[in-house]
């Protein structure tokens, strides 16, 4: 079943949730900042496996010590929904662990 997409303001509502998340072409994303490489290659690894669990996948890209997320839900046309919300939520629990900023 298709995930509902969220309005406007009820996206930036939750934004206000989720410090150093933004919209951008209709998606939330961030970027975080590690002290090294391995350090965000190790949040690589544990974002995705999150990103397993709740079978919602974002765009995920690895840097020299960055690690950037763009999510939306395919099967809502690309809109955003709550799960995006739920894995960045979860992602801002994995990266506090990892020590990102």
């Amino acid at each position: 079943m298709p995930s509902e997409p969220l309005s406007r303001k009820e996206i930036e509502d939750r934004l206000r949730e989720l410090p150093g998340w933004s919209l951008a072409d209709d998606r939330i994303t961030r970027t975080y900042r590690l002290a090294s490489h391995f350090a965000a290659a190790a949040m690589v690894v544990h974002v995705a496996r999150v990103q397993d669990e709740l079978n919602h996948h974002s765009d995920l890209t690895l840097g020299y010590n960055t690690v950037a997320l763009a999510v939306n839900t395919h099967d809502a046309g690309g809109a955003v929904t709550g799960r995006d919300f739920e894995l960045a939520a979860r992602v801002e629990a994995v990266a506090a662990a990892h020590g990102a900023s």
